[in-house]
């Protein structure tokens, strides 16, 4: 109900907007593109560079999943070149925005740009519809956290970049360019990735939170607990769960319990606490602190904070 007033709301200001009122074109010329969550803002960055102005939708700390746009973010989607977004679950509220912006320009989702997996429930994860369980009224659900694959990431870039060169036929090569220049990056990033994994003799992670990492697991084979989905709304898991990860931690000696960004850690200290184990963070990438913007954090620089802390902290 109350995103249906939002809706309504939002679509009266849009509609007494004239002209006059509405945002003026980018003098400078650049490309103008708008980005929902940090991935699609960094990768957009890379292709653009001088010729792009890129704005990132999603405010530093906010929690995609619950996010309520405002009447800014619709007037910048409606204003952009541009509007990038991921297209799943974790950012219905976009649909709020293409309802009432009407965006004059293009629009590229993410999950467009790779092959999807279904988001899984794995041994031991909460699930949020016990009565689903049977497959009674199920509804495919597809997980949405494709960059967190850097081969997808690389995917992901050049499709934005040929996206850019489209729309800016005049800086078309500059685009093309930084695009393939960064997926160069991201490969990279990839191979290091691999390399570490085939010295590993086991690949279980165990996480107290939500596991949005779906596509790393597949890419490096890496068997995973959780206690929730990636895209699940629950951050309270049951005792059974709590139970049945510290007992997978026990049993097998694991000796780190993982969380991600933005998490209160409070599940993942306490299988630590139980078992002796250390806790450590590692980065999904999908929103950022308004710190790490400032210091220039990318989706490189994220990765490879997590490529370090696997180094430290699996055997």
């Amino acid at each position: 109900m109350k995103k249906r007033v939002i809706l309504c709301l939002l679509c009266l200001l849009l509609s007494g907007c004239g002209s006059d009122s509405a945002a003026a074109p980018d003098e400078s010329g650049r490309l103008r593109v708008v980005a929902t969550v940090f991935p699609a803002y960094d990768f957009a960055r890379a292709c653009g560079g001088e010729h792009a102005d890129v704005t990132l939708l999603l405010p530093p700390g906010a929690e995609s999943h619950s996010y309520e746009p405002t009447p800014a973010d619709i007037l910048a989607v409606q204003e952009c070149d541009l509007f990038i977004y991921l297209g799943g679950e974790s950012d219905a509220w976009v649909d709020t925005i293409l309802s009432a912006a009407e965006p004059k320009g293009q629009a590229l989702r993410m999950i467009d740009c790779v092959d999807l997996l279904e988001e899984e429930t794995v041994e031991g994860m909460e699930q949020e519809h016990e009565e689903e369980e049977h497959g009674l009224g199920q509804v495919k659900e597809y997980d949405e956290h494709v960059w967190t694959a850097p081969r997808n990431a690389a995917a992901v870039t050049l499709a934005i970049g040929a996206k850019m060169a489209e729309l800016d036929g005049a800086n078309a090569g500059a685009y093309t360019a930084g695009a393939e220049a960064y997926a160069g990056e991201i490969s990279r990033l990839d191979e290091a990735f691999s390399a570490f994994f085939e010295t590993l003799p086991d690949r279980t992670m165990v996480f107290g939170d939500r596991f949005p990492l779906r596509y790393f697991a597949e890419e490096y084979d890496v068997n995973y607990y959780a206690a929730f989905p990636g895209c699940s709304t629950q951050t309270e898991p049951s005792a059974a769960t709590i139970a049945f990860l510290t007992d997978k931690v026990r049993a097998e000696k694991i000796s780190t319990v993982w969380y991600i960004e933005f998490s209160n850690h409070l599940v993942a200290d306490s299988i630590a606490e139980a078992t002796g184990a250390k806790t450590a963070m590692f980065h999904s990438c999908h929103n950022v602190s308004q710190t790490e913007l400032d210091d220039g954090a990318t989706y490189v620089t994220l990765m490879e904070g997590n490529l370090e802390a696997l180094r430290n902290n699996l055997p």
